[in-house]
């Protein structure tokens, strides 16, 4: 690891004229500047990319009724790597310059941190002791070009945009509330994305909120202090910069200012793959079998993990009848015990399902009593945006040393994985089916592109019986009849693009299983191992072609939401080296409304340098597993 600390005077300029102050910072590598203005008392930011504005005269203030006054400044070079216990990338640069600006505020003291990474910018405030009269609030303009337009999650829903700025000074009301992580397209096809990190080491704040400000013209966030404590320590508020959209999902600036791993033990985290029993319930084999919630459905469930590497199986709602406080009543249908020794004996790890619909265990209790009973993980449902009982659920399940995957509208907690690694997944989306609806191929690809920058969506793709699934044969599948529209193709893809420390696959094994050939591009996937990983293409509601590397072996994965020919040349392989591929491909015969199982797969071998036309139906998907020869 290398890392220095030194003051360097060429990234830092002041300016000095009567009550006006001006301080710049640039990027390492010079093309990203963020001027300072303190004037009148107000503290302005102006981001700059290659000399042109992104952001212009935006005021930031973590006490707005105050004037403030820059006592100070000093810069900061960090250049140092460090290596994740999971993630998209085996080792990660952490290369910014840091400017500490000393503010006074009307007598009360803070700290501004301003980092420029190649990458983007970030800023953080810290107020050593708060004032009894005073009520701190981190606000933050973004200064936009009007002719920007927007991109926003929206919970369950496909997620909003394109808004343009412009526009919204006309709009009486937008349907729904901007959330993080937002996403910016400036008419010059560049992009940016507005978000949070590092809200786990910020007690007292919630979420981060955005809204758009007709009298000043820009969009804004503003988060108030809630806590009693006096002395607070703000999220960073991050702004990512990329000439490619798709880049905005491995840039690595959210992990970088993420509080370092507290964990001294993380070698119980496994990454991985789980099957999952919800979807399938009601589901009939072709021997007569009816999955449900019972022991043999489980017994399947782990044979077929088991014989396949799939290092867990997840057993969701209904295994318990009624809770209270350190107690559970278990349901009729299964003796839980024997299930769990049957994956004991068999190698395959258990991920349990709770939320307190049915009563309130007392989280103090419920993480050791999982523990107890020898489950690797927990899948908590329902509590929606709490930030403060997130923080703590994440702390406690790692005490016990379970995994922890949130559901249901869950907090964004953008970094968490560097910080609480056992923070595995969160289904910050519409997971696939979930309020029994089905995503289109077009929401899939926004929700890729805007979601999933916010850190690991637990999506749940990867239906390979998709006729059973739209002929309405799954108690909890889609209400509304052939509203699946993908391809099996697309299902395997969507596994890989979507960036998860847990693949949750929703489909029987008999589904999985009938087709091995393909479900062989799942099965050999090192889940959350990744040494590299990079988006080779993307385009908003078009297309997404995603690349990741365990070892010397490539695994990609493409889909097309109106169908065409994606052009992949591989230049990432290693010269003077032969490789095997293999191709997973819809046919022409593919049609992902009326024949979304017809599917292709073929070997070859391939060298540095070639071109993959990977052509893709509508709705539709490829995929690739190269390996040394």
């Amino acid at each position: 690891m290398k890392k220095t600390l030194l003051a360097i005077s060429f990234v830092l300029t002041l300016y000095n004229c009567s009550n006006k102050k001006q301080f710049a910072i640039t990027s390492p590598n010079g093309q990203i500047k963020i001027v300072l203005d303190n004037n009148e008392g107000q503290l302005e930011y102006s981001l700059i990319e290659n000399n042109t504005n992104a952001i212009s005269n935006s005021k930031i203030s973590i006490l707005q009724d105050l004037k403030v006054e820059i006592l100070d400044a000093k810069i900061n070079q960090v250049n140092e790597t460090w290596k994740p216990v999971w993630g998209q990338f085996s080792e990660i640069k952490d290369n910014f310059n840091e400017l500490e600006v000393s503010l006074n505020y009307e007598g009360t003291p803070a700290k501004l941190y301003v980092r420029s990474y190649d990458g983007g910018v970030a800023f953080r405030f810290n107020l050593p002791n708060i004032p009894e009269s005073t009520k701190p609030s981190f606000y933050m303009e973004y200064g936009l070009a009007e002719t920007s337009s927007l991109y926003s999650p929206a919970g369950e829903g496909e997620p909003l945009g394109p808004l343009e700025i412009d526009a919204l000074q006309t709009m009486d009301s937008v349907k729904h509330k901007f959330k993080m992580p937002m996403v910016v397209e400036t008419a010059q096809k560049q992009y940016m994305s507005l978000l949070e990190s590092d809200l786990v080491s910020a007690p007292g704040f919630n979420v981060i909120n955005f809204n758009f400000d007709k009298q000043s013209g820009n969009l804004i966030s503003n988060n108030e202090f809630t806590s009693e404590e006096k002395e607070l320590v703000t999220p960073w508020r991050v702004i990512l910069l990329e000439n490619n959209i798709g880049d905005l999902l491995t840039n690595t600036l959210p992990l970088n200012v993420a509080a370092p791993n507290k964990l001294e033990d993380t070698s119980w985290i496994k990454p991985g793959k789980t099957l999952w029993d919800w979807r399938v319930h009601g589901f009939k084999t072709e021997d007569g079998f009816t999955y449900g919630i019972d022991n043999e459905s489980y017994y399947r469930f782990i044979d077929f993990a088991a014989e396949n590497e799939i290092e867990y199986f997840m057993i969701d709602d209904a295994w318990y009848t009624h809770v209270e406080p350190g107690k559970m009543t278990l349901s009729d249908k299964l003796d839980l015990d024997k299930v769990i020794k049957y994956a004991e004996d068999k190698g395959v790890s258990l991920l349990l399902y709770y939320d307190r619909r049915q009563g309130n265990y007392g989280d103090e209790a419920l993480f050791p009593y999982y523990k107890s009973l020898n489950m690797k993980g927990i899948k908590y449902g329902f509590m929606s945006s709490n930030v403060p009982f997130t923080r703590d659920a994440i702390r406690m399940s790692a005490e016990s040393n379970l995994l922890i995957d949130f559901h249901d509208g869950p907090v964004p907690f953008t970094g968490v994985s560097r910080t609480y690694p056992n923070a595995i997944t969160r289904e910050y989306c519409h997971a696939q089916q979930d309020s029994r609806r089905a995503f289109t191929p077009k929401t899939f690809i926004r929700m890729a592109l805007i979601n999933a920058i916010q850190g690991p969506l637990d999506m749940n793709n990867g239906i390979f019986d998709i006729s059973s699934v739209n002929a309405g044969e799954r108690e909890k599948g889609p209400k509304k009849l052939n509203t699946l529209q993908t391809t099996v193709t697309a299902e395997a893809a969507r596994t890989l693009i979507v960036f998860s420390g847990l693949v949750c696959i929703p489909d029987a094994p008999e589904s999985y299983a009938e087709k091995s050939d393909l479900f062989e591009f799942i099965k050999e996937m090192p889940v959350g191992k990744w040494d590299e990983s990079k988006v080779l293409h993307a385009k908003m509601d078009a297309y997404i072609s995603t690349a990741r590397r365990h070892g010397d072996d490539w695994f990609i994965g493409s889909v097309h939401a109106e169908g065409g020919t994606l052009d992949i040349a591989l230049d990432f392989l290693n010269e003077n080296q032969k490789y095997i591929i293999t191709y997973y491909e819809d046919t022409e015969d593919t049609n992902s409304k009326t024949n979304p199982e017809a599917y292709q797969v073929r070997i070859a071998t391939v060298k540095k340098g070639d071109v993959v036309k990977a052509k893709i139906v509508s709705g539709g998907g490829h995929c690739m597993w190269i390996r040394p020869e």
